[in-house]
């Protein structure tokens, strides 16, 4: 887990990071050679013993986990989608929070503090009982969604954004549906990826970091970023001390861990720019990077293989009547109308109720074929998205949504990104200040990564070299 450098755009922690042995843009192509040089016959043998080694296979696989940090695309879509349900959900909640989560809820303090203390759950809120500091904790949380959201500071906002998601739900566990409980796990999983390489304030600022660097000036000096961590260690102090972090151990070693690695990673930016120990802890972020989203693939799997199998089970599963009794109940029906036109066809009850069980039990067989898991990413995106407008469960499909987006291919992100950049720059573009050409200072989008490359900051270190694109998708999104 790596932090940020007070000097530069990267000071938020090790998403924004790439292998250091990016190679050189201006190389001389290899057939390259003097004019008077004769015909080559050997030139249709190149390399050829260099792949025969039985170890070779393994030492690419770990070279590849190492030396960059996989699926930036996957990891950014992940982080704004999961971000962006819970700020809606707080607020849509907003003039409901004190009887969902604060005071007025009928799940009391008394009573959630009793069940905490049982299950040795984390949450603030049971740090006191004032409503002033439930109306800070719900605040911070809000900000810190839409923070993570844009990519500002994303790592210092990612803890904050799990520790605000954890409070709030541990405060009244009986407020919410199987949503909540893929965001509880998304929000912690967050915290341990650079899900800011691509489509973030980060990264735009790191390319503005470049650009100066390509012009012979520094950076522009961070202050934000380590003043940030700054504020935050006296009060994780003081929550250990006074036994606020919970009953696991796991939950305070993380916090923990971060912190001491964000101080870590600001020291060796400052006086060892160039050492093994910034290269180390660069490898160390890719590889909790990449277990992580591994993490969350097996996650997403386990959740569809479960429900999947789990509905195989049920006789109404069986007989293809499941979807009736939903769409018959006024808990469920938004849209009476459109849930009586659709519950009214036996065929079309049917065909959505086997096609749901088939669907979430073949998936996770079908991650090795690329065109029969995207088929299947496409159907499950648009059952979520009819369970959003049948059932009215708008949050819960959204953090589905989400979750399914890190089996999405690189090359339709990368597609998605350019479309919404210039859609953009279309709209930006009559505001006063702005350029209208693409590749000028104010042109870059959230989606522009920035180049590869160091910049030097004003003390002779470098920050955090960038991915530049893609950076390599995995094998599993393509």
């Amino acid at each position: 887990m790596t932090i940020p450098s007070p000097a530069g755009p990267q000071n938020e922690g090790p998403q924004n990071v790439a292998p250091q042995n990016v190679a050189p843009q201006n190389v001389a192509p290899e057939n390259a050679a003097p004019h008077n040089e004769g015909p080559r016959p050997e030139a249709p043998r190149p390399a050829a013993p260099r792949s025969g080694g039985p170890g070779d296979g393994p030492a690419r696989a770990l070279q590849r986990v190492t030396a960059s940090a996989l699926g930036p695309y996957q990891s950014a879509v992940v982080r704004i989608g999961f971000a962006a349900t819970y700020l809606f959900f707080l607020l849509r909640e907003l003039p409901n929070r004190h009887e969902l989560y604060g005071p007025d809820s009928p799940w009391h303090w008394d009573l959630a503090r009793q069940l905490t203390n049982g299950n040795e759950a984390f949450s603030v809120l049971m740090w006191t009982d004032s409503t002033v500091w439930f109306e800070a904790v719900y605040a911070l949380t809000l900000l810190s969604a839409a923070a993570l959201l844009l990519g500002w500071r994303t790592r210092t906002m990612s803890v904050l954004f799990m520790v605000g998601v954890l409070s709030v739900q541990n405060r009244s566990i009986f407020m919410g549906d199987g949503g909540d409980n893929v965001v509880h796990l998304m929000a912690i999983y967050l915290v341990l990826t650079r899900c800011a390489q691509v489509w973030s304030l980060d990264a735009r600022r790191a390319a503005r970091n470049v650009q100066r660097a390509a012009a012979g000036l520094p950076p522009l000096r961070d202050i934000v970023g380590p003043a940030l961590w700054v504020l935050l260690g006296p009060v994780l102090v003081a929550a250990t001390l006074m036994g606020g972090l919970g009953g696991t151990w796991w939950f305070p070693a993380l916090l923990w861990t971060i912190w001491l690695s964000a101080a870590a990673w600001w020291a060796v930016n400052r006086y060892l720019p160039h050492g093994e120990p910034r290269t180390l802890l660069d490898v160390l972020a890719n590889l909790a990077h990449n277990a992580t989203l591994a993490v969350i693939m097996a996650e997403v799997c386990l959740i569809y293989a479960t429900a999947g199998w789990y509905k195989i089970q049920g006789s109404r599963w069986q007989d293809g009547t499941a979807l009736y009794y939903p769409l018959n109940l006024d808990y469920f029906t938004p849209w009476p109308a459109l849930s009586d036109i659709l519950g009214a066809s036996g065929l079309m009850v049917m065909v959505l109720t086997y096609g749901t069980v088939i669907v979430q039990v073949a998936f996770p067989f079908t991650l090795f074929n690329r065109r029969v898991k995207n088929v299947l990413l496409v159907a499950m995106i648009c059952e979520h998205a009819g369970i959003a407008l049948l059932l009215g469960l708008p949050f819960f499909s959204m953090a589905m949504i989400a979750a399914d987006a890190v089996f999405l291919p690189t090359a339709f992100l990368v597609w998605l990104g350019a479309r919404a950049t210039i859609g953009g720059r279309r709209l930006l573009s009559g505001l006063p200040g702005r350029s209208r050409t693409p590749g000028k200072p104010g042109a870059l989008g959230l989606a522009d990564p920035p180049e590869a490359g160091s910049v030097k900051d004003g003390r002779g270190g470098t920050e955090e070299p960038r991915l530049q694109g893609g950076g390599g998708g995995h094998t599993l999104v393509g």
